[in-house]
């Protein structure tokens, strides 16, 4: 039976001790965690015939525990990082996202057939489920330009395609002592590749580690010719394995990624994913006989051999949760790793956008457009801008909340556990592209894993009763009248959404008589905002009576839209909440969920909107591609799940005594809103 991740942890069994005599066990508290949920107690001192020894890898205190197993007869633990390890590498001191945990001996060492080497020669490698997560794991990785390291930004453009890549490794590399190899073998595969490929251009890929400057390459200037030049700019792998032709390594991991993308690498050494029929191979190794399929020996690297840890639950998990893991954390340093000026800031929310934007440079703020924008030139970071205070900050991406935005309104200084970063416009003006329009208009190139992954997202936001707010508040009346029923969701008549997204129908009361004039004999329910309930915002009907049968007051938006058959609105996020819920949803303006088919538009249709996408995928482009989420517990950018997680349980930190009584002191003084909001 192949072994799986949880394992150790699910078995139940009593933890092994595992001596150690490097220090790196016992300062590192990722590893040191992750070996614990793996059924490991770490020890110092002299181990019994039934402990274990661990080792890291090959490294230069492995010696250490080799010379202990070695008087003791005691086994070895051999660990190493995973093959998704971290944005930055582990010497810039980023913790990694998984370990491979071998009984056996190393994957990237020939001379002992390793665990993994076990389960690629004897495993049936032919579980439907497993083989399908892999081929999932698959697409997400390049579909979100993943790889071991990610400190690259996938706009960055590789050569004009045609090119042979040679993957340079650092020197001392231990998987290139394992497979025999030096610098003259490196040379060696250059004359060869220059040989084979006459004609091509030729690319030294340079390692992330040199290229950082912390341990040096196998390739010297002087080893280079007219057609060979040295790769050292952040480029996406995917995007390089697209354009080559041809791909030389002797032991990277340069050289799997090749396999998946298409390629039969030539490989010099002996790694672990070679001898399998998927590489031309230079030093077979004669006991590899097997052939595999790509989505075999990624199932078995990638799933069945590591330990992947998720540090927003303090857990082992799947590969399918390490990899969002992982998207969150790139994709929030490929942001923000430049730093911002940003504009627009409200003084209350300028410490929560820090920690969402500036973990990774401090965020500078400044409101007069030409200073923000002569301050970002200077300093080399991006510029953005609130996007209700956006006119004059051309230059700008405009920040928004999300849609799971928080327990408690932004209204009363809650801050966000969701944000978006839009590079067009902004999702509630439809009078200009945005990045979510676009997004949804290339929904047709989702994956059956993206789908079910928003079909889950559904099923747990409406069964958990989740929403934008989630305020509490009362029930609806029992005493509802029956028959048709619909929901007219107030808003704040002076939000940007309205101003830009609607003509005709502008204020709550059009919207309460458009509505009760179109639906004569039906129960009108009128939900008020919340801010508007608060006395905050601009919006109050003080006729809604004479429209509307039922005034909500203090309700929450699920139970109303559970009572409900319909939601008519301008442009409303409750329309969204209500279709992820079933309903039918008629819309006066142009919200960012209309004009794909969803709903029954009254407003002049958008010919940007051209998709006629399912619900599953505008949730996607909604719930997971368009926003970033942002953990309070751990302080750390974070998937999607972890933010409902948190929604579900209530484990969000309270605001701080300052801002509670700054936001009770605003509801005092609410005619001048207009100064913090």
């Amino acid at each position: 039976m192949a072994v799986t991740p949880n394992t150790a942890a699910a078995a139940g069994s009593p933890s092994q001790r595992l001596y150690v005599y490097n220090g790196g066990f016992l300062t590192q508290s990722r590893i040191r965690r992750i070996l614990e949920l793996s059924g490991y107690d770490i020890a110092l001192g002299k181990p019994a015939p039934d402990d274990l020894i661990g080792v890291w890898g090959h490294s230069p205190t492995s010696w250490r525990g080799e010379a202990v197993s070695g008087k003791t007869n005691v086994p070895v633990l051999r660990v190493e990082d995973a093959f998704l390890r971290s944005v930055l590498p582990g010497r810039d001191g980023e913790p990694p996202l998984g370990l491979h945990l071998d009984t056996r001996g190393v994957h990237f060492d020939p001379s002992t057939p390793s665990d993994l080497e076990h389960l690629l020669a004897e495993d049936p490698l032919d579980d439907a489920h497993i083989l399908s997560q892999a081929r999932d794991g698959m697409a997400r990785l390049k579909q979100l330009s993943l790889s071991k390291y990610n400190a690259f930004d996938p706009a960055t453009p590789a050569p004009d395609p045609g090119y042979v890549l040679i993957i340079d490794q650092t020197a001392g590399d231990a998987s290139v002592k394992a497979s025999r190899a030096d610098r003259n073998t490196f040379l060696e595969m250059l004359f060869v590749a220059r040989e084979e490929h006459p004609q091509a251009k030729i690319y030294i890929k340079t390692h992330p580690e040199t290229a950082a400057g912390h341990r040096g390459g196998h390739y010297r200037d002087g080893d280079l010719s007219p057609n060979t030049d040295f790769l050292t700019d952040p480029i996406s792998p995917h995007a390089l394995l697209d354009g080559a032709v041809a791909v030389y390594t002797v032991s990277s991991q340069f050289g799997f990624e090749a396999i998946l993308a298409g390629h039969k690498p030539v490989v010099f050494g002996q790694p672990f994913y070679m001898g399998w029929g998927l590489t031309d191979d230079r030093q077979p190794l004669d006991r590899r006989q097997r052939n595999l399929t790509r989505v075999q020996l990624f199932a078995a690297a990638m799933i069945l051999y590591p330990r992947w840890y998720d540090p927003y639950r303090d857990r082992l998990c799947t590969l399918s949760d390490a990899i969002d893991t992982l998207a969150a954390q790139t994709r929030a340093w490929r942001d923000d790793h430049a730093g911002w000026v940003a504009s627009g800031m409200r003084l209350w929310k300028r410490a929560p956008l820090q920690k969402v934007f500036g973990q990774h440079r401090k965020i500078l703020f400044e409101d007069d457009p030409a200073k923000a924008d002569a301050l970002a030139a200077k300093t080399g970071r991006g510029r953005m801008v609130w996007a209700g205070k956006s006119v004059g900050h051309d230059s700008a991406l405009r920040v928004e909340d999300g849609f799971l935005r928080s327990r408690g309104l932004g209204a009363e200084l809650i801050a966000p556990l969701s944000l978006v970063v839009d590079d067009l416009g902004i999702y509630y003006d439809p009078t200009q592209a945005s990045r979510l329009e676009t997004l949804i208009n290339a929904s047709d190139t989702l994956t059956n894993a993206d789908l079910y992954r928003a079909e889950a997202l559904i099923r747990r936001i409406t069964s958990a009763g989740l929403s934008k707010y989630n305020l509490e508040a009362g029930d609806i009346p029992a005493d509802l009248p029956t028959g048709r029923r619909i929901l007219v969701p107030g808003q704040v008549e002076d939000d940007a959404s309205i101003r830009l997204g609607t003509t005709d129908i502008t204020t709550n009361r059009d919207l309460l008589a458009a509505t009760r004039a179109a639906n004569p004999a039906a129960t009108l329910l009128y939900k008020p905002h919340p801010d508007v309930e608060s006395g905050l915002r601009d919006g109050h009907v003080p006729d809604a009576t004479d429209f509307a049968d039922v005034i909500l007051t203090k309700t929450s938006p699920i139970a109303a839209l559970d009572a409900v058959d319909e939601v008519w609105t301008m442009t409303s996020t409750i329309g969204f909440e209500a279709l992820l819920r079933g309903k039918d949803v008629t819309c006066f303006g142009t919200p960012f969920y209309a004009g794909w088919g969803l709903t029954d538009d009254r407003a002049l249709p958008s010919t940007r909107r051209i998709a006629r996408p399912s619900l599953a995928q505008v949730a996607h482009a909604v719930l997971v591609q368009y926003p970033r989420y942002f953990d309070p517990v751990t302080g750390q950018p974070c998937p999607v799940d972890v933010v409902l997680d948190r929604l579900e349980t209530g484990t969000i930190p309270r605001p701080s005594r300052a801002n509670r009584w700054l936001a009770k002191a605003q509801g005092l003084f609410a005619s001048y809103a207009h100064l913090w909001r």
